[in-house]
């Protein structure tokens, strides 16, 4: 071999930057098991924010000294080996930035009648296919208005650069696309800026290519609320002045008699049941007369309120003596300080009727046209000891713009206000200096309003005119609140309203029992493997595992060098990995002892089995590679996980496999004696040689075989459907914790009830005292609410079902409790999307196979045999899927599924082009021989690396079976049939499908 040098050179070192970024990842460790044990309460249990403020607190304190360097724990996680979400807990969201506004922005009028109704219908399109929002909008606005040019619409002053009355459909379409998309990079950036001080993990953030969708992923972290805030908080911070309710009083005085007048009709309404038709038209001709003295009434309300607003009784508020609607609605309560200022109170659940009546035509004409009504966020306790929020109005002006927004905040950080209550100071770029102490000049004596996201941070009142930019907005703040406030407002607005459409909280607890199953599974399966090549190749196989070890150490060394997430998938991986770089040794070692068992010494053996292994490995490698690009693209989440490990597992392994491997062999055969490097025991020297089977000539009956299994899979399919989960459905699905056994089918009939009837589903998962359920209850509501709904009634009727008290976080379940260890949520139209990527994935694969297989092997044929031996392979695996449900075993269909089936079909490749290889060189030798005897012949030639290649890689999948936890029970299912199927398919399906397809072309 030549290069020996340069390949000890290149694995030194990358064995010593693998050691040196894998310590990183020992110091990280250590400061998390710090922060773990200082928020470690004397029950044992951990205080989740705690632990946070503490690793918050350290973030930039140095924690790793190499002496000519030194790393902040911050600078620490960028080069960690980071644990995902499954294996340590933390939690995952999809934010799909809303194109609504963006488009509302572009055109002249955003409330044109036309472009709000193309709006809905686009958004309705959207959840049914899945498709982009400005195409939906375009086919919904022509749908309606065919004859009118988008350009009518978006052609403005603010737009003339880009668009003009002559501009055609497409070129204003492309102009709303460009927005977009800058819109999603801008909120990208905004979001990145927000996290970065987030403190307790690195996060990590990547957009959905081809959509409105940004990616984040916090392990460790399990304060949802304050995640929900962060990252769905617009940040829209706006400087408005106030109007005095002195000037505004004569449209709370009209509110207080159309309310009156109502009412009055209200009453005489209940009592025409008890009067006589003439009673009737008396009664009904009163109630017009009062409805008409509009004049009367306002100079009365309109005096009566004055009076009772200057009164001395009237210091705690109206409340006191609620003698009409409006009194009723609201407490006004003077200021102690001014007694010509009022404040506007109302009760929190009374804000909702009050937002309707203010939005009332009649009743916002009583109003200037610049007002606009806005709540605080503070609750204001009374002596009655009720909560109130005031209600602010603000005037917008002329413009209705704000004079100063967030865009002018330089820096802003959290500090204490002169209560020594937390809050947030601000300072000011120059220009948004000048037009703060403008603002504040011209408004002593008066309210200026702080809004955030369209609700009132602070109205606090000016006593005199502030130059040089500085402010402070105080509130009934913790002080983690304002911290994220100040990091938000120094990050930015973000450009477009956000909506979580998807959401996964893996509890501690959960991941912890997902990482002990995956070491298991790991080293169990390592633990096998390398016996079972020792027992099979002897020597040969010693050096198989070394190279094995130098591959493992190189996959979780890189992962670490590029910051990745070590997830649940991926450390399944890393397993299939193992049986893979197995796979090219086998190649490599079944081509020596082939060259030995013909006479040639060791040493030409050995390079002759590693030059005509080359093509098969290469082949088999780069096939498998092609399927974790796709992966890789096209997945989310756990799967895109998956694809990196396998990416990084195929370029390790080959490298192992055939170079470092190569090397050591290489060196102990010219030191030694050629007895001294052996490829077989006495047990294996002879096994699965020798065959001479006729498989083309049983190929028919293969085909039958394979088609009634199928047929009676896909059977069961049309009859009694898959199980498939939250991923392709969309829902909420919650793992649930109990103390004892749970009975699922209970839990499922007074959940029902309890989500009013919805689809809801429960099954065991992991064990018989842990229960997943899930339920399509509010699913299309998008709010946070609506979560903290679902999450309420859930613990409510499991409450009411069970007898068992809810404990959230509990990492032990103690007697007559239950927790929830994990959540998730889909969006309808984020499934959609799924199963269309989930299509496009299995396609996509299948063709870019279909392409390989014909530059490599020049043959259609060849090709086609490969994709329809594919083809069946997927069918198999999914009626396999099918029939285990009628025998109770409910395996998911879900992303992860997905990464099984192109898995598979990536292995599957493997065994169909090492025989196409054979098939290949054998035709090459010009044998004389016909077709089928060519045939025949590859096959059985190649028949002992196939089934020893089949039994590793099934040893490690059927670790992961027994041992991978109920989250890649599904997967490994998958692999276990598809592994089985694949090798079969080779010899039976795609080799047969080959020569027929070839009939007289030989």
């Amino acid at each position: 071999m030549r290069n020996k040098g340069f390949v000890i050179f290149l694995t030194v070192l990358i064995s010593l930057l693998c050691i040196y970024y894998l310590s990183f990842t020992v110091v990280a460790t250590q400061v998390k098991e710090n922060a773990q044990e200082f928020a470690t309460r004397t029950d044992g249990t951990v205080d989740f924010a705690k632990q946070d403020a503490y690793l918050d607190s350290i973030s930039d304190e140095t924690v790793y000294n190499l002496g000519v360097t030194q790393f902040t724990y911050r600078e620490v996680q960028n080069y960690t080996l980071n644990l995902g979400l499954d294996l340590q807990g933390g939690m995952h969201v999809t934010l799909a930035v809303s194109p609504v506004e963006i488009v509302k922005s572009l055109a002249v009028d955003p409330e044109e009648p036309a472009v709000n109704v193309a709006i809905e219908k686009a958004n309705e399109i959207q959840k049914e296919t899945g498709e982009n929002f400005v195409s939906a909008f375009q086919k919904a606005f022509k749908e309606d208005n065919p004859n009118t040019p988008l350009a009518d619409i978006f052609a403005s002053a603010a737009n003339r650069e880009r668009i003009d009355f002559n501009s055609t459909d497409d070129q204003v379409i492309e102009v709303i696309n460009e927005e977009v998309k800058g819109a999603i990079e801008r909120a990208e950036e905004i979001l990145k800026k927000r996290l970065d001080r987030f403190g307790t993990t690195q996060p990590n953030i990547q957009r959905v290519a081809g959509t409105e969708r940004i990616q984040i992923e916090l392990p460790g972290v399990q304060n949802k609320e304050r995640v929900r805030n962060i990252v769905s908080g617009v940040a829209k911070l706006e400087f408005w002045e106030v109007y005095e309710f002195s000037e505004i009083q004569d449209g709370f005085s009209f509110i207080d008699q159309v309310l009156r007048a109502e009412q009055k009709e209200e009453e005489a309404d209940e009592d025409l049941e008890t009067l006589t038709q003439d009673d009737v038209v008396a009664d009904t001709d009163t109630t017009t007369e009062e409805v008409a003295s509009a004049d009367s009434l306002s100079d009365t309300t309109t005096s009566s309120l004055e009076e009772e607003l200057a009164s001395e009784d009237a210091s705690d508020s109206l409340s006191q003596t609620a003698t009409s609607p409006l009194q009723e609605l609201f407490t006004i309560v003077p200021d102690q300080n001014n007694r010509n200022r009022y404040y506007i109170y109302a009760q929190v659940e009374d804000t909702a009727r009050i937002n309707e009546v203010l939005s009332r035509k009649d009743i916002s004409n009583a109003f200037p046209n610049d007002i606009q009504f806005a709540w605080t966020t503070e609750l204001v306790e009374f002596q009655d000891g009720s909560k109130q929020l005031e209600l602010i109005t603000l005037q917008l002006g002329r413009r209705k713009m704000p004079k100063l927004t967030g865009e002018a905040i330089e820096n802003a950080t959290q500090t204490l206000d002169e209560r020594q209550s937390p809050a947030v100071s601000m300072s000011m770029n120059p220009e948004g200096a000048r037009i703060w102490r403008d603002m504040t000049g011209n408004n002593v004596n008066r309210r200026i309003a702080i809004v955030l996201d369209d609700y009132v941070l602070s109205a606090p009142n000016v006593t005199q005119e502030i130059p040089g930019g500085q402010s402070s907005i105080s509130g009934n703040f913790e002080i983690q609140e304002a911290a994220d406030l100040a990091n938000m407002l120094k990050a930015g607005a973000l450009p477009a309203p956000v909506k979580i459409v998807e959401e996964a909280i893996i509890g501690p607890t959960l991941g912890k029992k997902a990482q002990n199953q995956g070491l298991i599974s790991i080293f169990v399966g390592l633990g096998l493997v390398l016996i079972f090549v020792v027992m099979y190749y002897a020597k040969g196989g010693l050096v198989a595992n070394l190279a094995l070890i130098f591959n493992i150490f190189f996959v979780i060394g890189i992962l670490a060098q590029l910051n990745a997430a070590l997830t649940l998938p991926g450390i399944a991986g890393i397993v299939l990995t193992i049986g893979m770089a197995i796979d090219a040794n086998v190649l490599i070692f079944e081509r020596i002892r082939e060259e030995l068992r013909n006479g040639v010494s060791l040493l030409k053996a050995i390079d002759n089995g590693y030059g005509k292994a080359w093509s098969s490995i290469v082949d088999a490698n780069v096939t498998t590679f092609i399927i974790a690009v796709v992966l890789y693209v096209i997945g989310t989440g756990p799967v895109k996980g998956f694809a990196i490990t396998l990416i990084i597992g195929i370029i390790s392994s080959f490298f192992s496999a055939v170079f470092i491997s190569r090397v050591i062999i290489e060196k102990i055969a010219n030191k030694h004696n050629e007895k001294s490097m052996t490829f077989s025991t006495p047990f294996s020297k002879n096994l699965f040689t020798n065959f001479n089977i006729d498989f083309l000539g049983k190929r028919k009956t293969a085909y039958i075989t394979s088609a009634a299994v199928i047929i009676i899979g896909l059977g069961v399919v049309f009859t009694s459907g898959l199980n498939f989960g939250v991923d392709f459905t969309g829902g909420r699905s919650y793992v649930v914790a109990f103390d004892e056994p749970a009975s699922p089918t209970t839990l499922k009939t007074g959940l029902m009830k309890q989500f009013d009837g919805k689809s809801t589903e429960a099954k065991l998962y992991d064990a018989n005292n842990v229960v997943k359920i899930t339920t399509s209850y509010l699913i299309n509501d998008e709010s946070i609410e609506a979560d903290e709904q679902v999450e309420s009634k859930l613990i409510e009727g499991i409450s009411e079902i069970t007898g068992a008290e809810f404990k959230a976080n509990a990492q032990q379940i103690e007697e007559g409790t239950f927790t929830i260890q994990s959540s998730s949520k889909v969006d309808p139209s984020i499934a959609e999307d799924i199963k269309n990527t989930s299509w496009e994935s299995g396609i996509l694969a299948l063709v870019l196979i279909f392409l390989y297989i014909l530059v490599r092997f020049r043959r259609w044929q060849f090709s086609a045999g490969a994709v329809v031996a594919l083809f069946h392979d997927t069918l198999i695996v999914i009626s396999a899927f099918a029939i285990a449900g009628l025998f109770g075993f409910q395996f998911e269909i879900d992303q992860v599924f997905v990464a099984a089936i192109l898995t598979i079909i990536g292995y599957s490749i493997n065994d169909t082009v090492v025989v196409f290889d054979r098939i290949r060189e054998s035709l090459g030798m010009k044998s004389g021989k016909d077709l089928n005897t060519n045939v025949n012949g590859a096959i059985n030639d190649t028949l002992s690396r196939t089934l020893m290649t089949s039994m590793t890689t099934l040893l490690v999948v059927l670790v992961l079976l027994i041992f991978g936890g109920e989250v890649l029970r599904g997967f490994s299912f998958a692999l276990f049939i598809g592994i089985l199927i694949g090798t079969y398919s080779s010899v039976f399906v795609a080799t047969p499908v080959a020569v027929d397809l070839s009939k007289e072309d030989k």
